[in-house]
C-alpha cells in the first residue's frame, strides 16, 4: 500500500510542477523602453513583447487550460489563476501514462501562495496512510527542505510568477522573431518564437537564490539532458498572451507543453480544504 499511495503523492507533485509550467518565469518585467518600431525585426519583436508583458501583468488573473507531455505521461489542467498577490489557483488536473498514479481521472487541485492541495479522494482516505482524509497538502517550505536547490527554485516559481514572465524569457534572450499572424481559438494573434539556453534560463528565473544554489540547480537541469528550450508565444490585439508552447529534449524524452489563456480579469476564489480532511505530503510518502 505504501508504494501505491506513494505514486498518488507523486502525481500530486506533478500537478505542482505543471502549474509552474503554466506560468513560467523569467526576468523582471520590462520598463517599456524600445517599444517604437525600428528597422530591425528582432528589436520590433522585443518591443512588441515588452508591451505584451506589461499588459498581461496588469490583468492579475485569467482562465487557463493546458497540456504537458513528458516521459510518457500526459497531464492536462484547466481552471483559473490569480497572480496579483502570490499565486492562487483552482484547477482540475488529469494525468495519464508514465506512472501508476496517473490513471486518467480528473482531480481537483488548489494552489495558495504557501502550498498546493490535491484531492485524492477515497483512495487516499481508505488507505492506512490516509487516515480517512481526502486532501493531500504539499507545503512549499517542505519542498525546499526535501528537494534542496530545485525545491527553492520551484517555490520561487509558485510565489513570484505570472504568465507574462514567459514573455520576459524571450525578451531576455534578445533573439526573438515574429512568425506571422495566426488564429488562436477564434482570436487573431501574432506568433513569436525564440530559443533559450536552459542553464541561462535557470539563472533568469531565480531571483532569490544564492550563487551556489544556482550552480547546483544548473547541474540538475544539465543532468536531465535539457540544453535548450524553444518557446513560442501568441499575442492578441490587446497585447495579451493567449497561447504559449514550450518544447525541449531531455534524457527522459521530449518535453512539450501548451497553454491557453483567456478571460483576463476573471474573479478567482481559492479556499484551503478543511484541515480535518487534509494530510501532509511528507507524512504519507515512504521515507526516502
Amino acid at each position: 500500500m505504501a508504494v501505491r499511495i506513494g505514486t498518488r503523492a507523486a502525481a500530486a507533485v506533478g500537478g505542482l510542477a505543471l502549474l509552474a509550467g503554466l506560468t513560467a518565469c523569467g526576468s523582471d518585467n520590462g520598463d517599456g523602453e524600445g517599444t517604437k518600431k525600428s528597422g530591425d525585426p528582432a528589436k520590433n519583436a522585443i518591443a512588441a513583447l515588452q508591451l505584451a508583458s506589461q499588459s498581461t501583468t496588469k490583468q492579475h488573473s485569467a482562465k487557463v487550460d493546458g497540456t504537458t507531455e513528458m516521459a510518457g505521461m500526459t497531464s492536462t489542467m484547466s481552471g483559473s489563476m490569480d497572480w496579483s498577490n502570490g499565486m492562487r489557483a483552482s484547477m482540475n488536473i488529469t494525468q495519464s501514462g508514465g506512472q501508476p498514479g496517473a490513471n486518467g481521472k480528473p482531480r481537483e487541485a488548489r494552489y495558495t501562495p504557501e502550498a498546493m492541495f490535491m484531492n485524492l479522494g477515497d483512495e487516499l482516505a481508505s488507505s492506512p496512510q490516509g487516515k480517512g482524509k481526502h486532501w493531500m497538502k504539499y507545503d512549499y517550505a517542505t519542498l525546499v527542505e526535501k528537494a534542496g536547490p530545485s525545491g527553492k527554485f520551484l517555490k520561487d516559481q509558485m510565489q513570484n510568477t505570472d504568465p507574462s514572465r514567459a514573455v520576459q524569457i524571450l525578451i531576455a534572450t534578445g533573439k526573438v522573431r515574429e512568425v506571422g499572424k495566426e488564429d488562436v481559438r477564434g482570436t487573431k494573434a501574432t506568433h513569436y518564437t525564440g530559443v533559450v539556453n536552459v542553464s541561462e534560463l535557470a539563472q533568469m528565473q531565480s531571483k532569490d537564490l544564492s550563487k551556489q544554489d544556482l550552480v547546483d540547480l544548473q547541474q540538475q537541469l544539465q543532468q536531465s539532458g535539457m540544453e535548450t528550450e524553444t518557446i513560442d508565444l501568441w499575442i492578441d490585439g490587446d497585447n495579451l498572451l493567449v497561447k504559449k508552447r514550450e518544447q525541449a529534449d531531455s534524457s527522459q524524452g521530449k518535453f512539450d507543453a501548451t497553454v491557453f489563456y483567456s478571460d483576463y480579469g476573471t474573479q478567482v476564489t481559492v479556499e484551503e480544504p478543511p484541515a480535518s480532511d487534509t494530510i501532509n505530503f511528507e507524512d504519507v510518502m515512504p521515507q526516502g
